[in-house]
Order: structure tokens, then sequence, then C-alpha cells
């Protein structure tokens, strides 16, 4: 009962962040007119609705990859999926002139990549530090690519495109992009809610958990896929958005507590109301272009991160 109140916030909060999302901007959006009604549905609620779906991917998969990992400071992109997804775009921008739709093909195309190599190199073994360490090896080659294509890039009037793009926003989205990115986001995120109950038995170890009867192997296969699918529709549909499933999770914690399952909810719920926000002062901030929401992320997100080591310095984190 001690949890209903705050879990109500949250959903006033997606709810008042939806909202906003779909009238604010640098010119308030008026409903009565035929061109308000279709800019509304047209630009707004596409916008608004990806912004709930990756939002709350991104908060639950932040969750449950702390839980999985049991380290607080795990998120979504420390497997390295939205790196692989992001070298995929920056590939199709920079060389196929490609589409939208051919870019989020090919944005899609590296996080399943990412996601089979992850399961080649993982399947044989269960231990979370595997996973950590191919995400890593994962991570820093698909950036080391990245910068490459760049470097050798043809174009170099694409590169500011490709730049642009890879700070992350929501501008201008379709109903298309949603309908391409839509099914990916609700598969993942569903497949990352089915390992919430093994993650409450991993808290205890993982002797204790296999004797509970709990298949860490399975977990781990549902982990990833489901972070790849999710985390890759969303880098495929707005670029990279860090630090929301670092800061989702610790922020909801004290008044969830500290049980895995019980936080995956109010943490989907969290970072749906934190980019819908967040996405809707981009819009408010003063100047002629909108502020990036990858990079007013990432000013959330570096402050936060620095306060919570300073805080459990000196001190075990698990």
């Amino acid at each position: 009962m001690r949890r209903a109140a705050p879990l109500a916030l949250l959903i006033a909060l997606v709810v008042a962040g939806f909202a906003l999302s779909l009238v604010a901007g640098k010119q308030w959006l008026p409903l009565g007119s035929a061109a308000g009604q279709a800019i509304f549905v047209e630009l707004r609620l596409p916008r608004a609705a990806l912004g709930l779906l990756i939002g709350a991917s991104l908060g639950l998969g932040g969750a449950v990859l702390q839980g999985f990992l049991r380290n607080p400071l795990a998120d979504p992109g420390v497997i390295g999926v939205s790196s692989s997804a992001a070298l995929g775009a920056v590939a199709a921008i920079l060389y196929a002139g490609a589409s939208s739709l051919g870019l989020f093909a090919a944005a899609m195309a590296g996080a399943l990549a990412a996601i089979t190599l992850l399961v080649a190199l993982t399947w044989r073994g269960s231990d979370p530090v595997a996973l950590i360490l191919a995400g890593t090896v994962l991570s820093s080659l698909a950036g080391a690519l990245t910068a490459l294509l760049i470097a050798i890039a043809p174009n170099p009037y694409a590169v500011t495109g490709v730049l642009d793009w890879l700070m992350g926003a929501l501008t201008d989205r379709s109903l298309a992009d949603l309908a391409w990115a839509a099914p990916f986001l609700i598969v993942g995120s569903l497949l990352l809610a089915l390992a919430g109950p093994a993650l409450d038995a991993l808290t205890l170890g993982e002797a204790a958990a296999r004797s509970l009867g709990i298949r860490i192997g399975r977990v781990q296969l549902l982990v990833v896929l489901g972070t790849g699918l999710s985390v890759g529709a969303g880098v495929a549909a707005t670029g990279v958005v860090g630090f929301v499933g670092l800061v989702v999770p610790h922020l909801l914690r004290p008044l969830f507590g500290h049980r895995p399952s019980a936080l995956l909810l109010p943490s989907a719920l969290g970072g749906a109301a934190l980019v819908l926000v967040a996405d809707s002062l981009c819009r408010l901030a003063p100047g002629a272009a909108e502020v990036r929401l990858g990079v007013a992320m990432a000013l959330i997100g570096a402050p936060f991160f620095l306060m919570l080591l300073l805080r459990h310095r000196g001190r075990a984190w698990i």
C-alpha cells in the first residue's frame, strides 16, 4: 500500500508529460485549426508516443540490467547494442544515402548483429561478468569503426548530419517512424519484464538462484534479447539517448525498495516521464533550434553520475 501513492504519482507524471509533449514547442499547438490538427496527427502524436515507448524501455532496461548484473552502474548501453546500432546507422547515412526506412533497417541490423555476437560469446556460460566483458568489447569495436567511417567519409557535408543524428532527438519523427520502432520496443520490453521474477532470486547469489530452479542462462538470453531489441529500435528511431537507464532506477529505489522485480514497472513509468518532460523542455529552450534530447540527458545524467560516485566513495557498491 505504501507504494501505491508513488506509483499513482508516476502514472500522473507520464500522463502530464504526454499531454505536454503533444502541445509544447516553439509555437504552442492550436488544436482548433485544420493545420493544428494535421501537425498533431503527423508530428506531435508520433513524437510523444515514441518518447513514451523509448523512455519506458530504457528505464525498464536499466532496472533489469542493474538487477541481473548486480551492479548499480549498469545501463542499457553496457552491452554494446546502442553503439552497434549507431554504427549501422552511420554507415547507411554516409555510404548509402539511406532514407528513413533504410536508416532504421541499417541500425536494427547493427543491433541484431550485436545480439548475435553477444549470444555467441556468452551462450556456453551464464557468468554476468562475461556479458559485461563481451559488451565492452562490442561497444569499443563499434565506437572505433564509427569513428573510422566518419574519418574516411567521402562527403564531408554528410558528416554534419551524422553528428547531429548521433546526439539523439525526437525531432520530426512521423507515424512511419513510430510504426517501424513500436513492435521492437514493445517485444523487447516484454522480454525484459519476463526476466523480472528471476532477478529477485539472483540477489541471493547464483548458487542460491540455481537451487531455487532459476536457469541463469535463460535469464541472460531474455536480458540480451530484450535489451537488444528495445535499445536497438530506440537508437534506430532517434539516435543515441543515454543515462535514462542509469538515472531512473536510482531515483526510484528509495521509494519502491531494492527488490529488483518491484522496481521494473516504476522504472518503466519513470523513464517514460523523464524522456517526455526532457523532450518538451528541449523544445521550449531559448533559441531558434531545438536542444538535442541526447545532449539534455547527458547534462542531467553526468552530474547525477558524479553525485552517485561521491556518495558511494569508500563504500562497497553492492
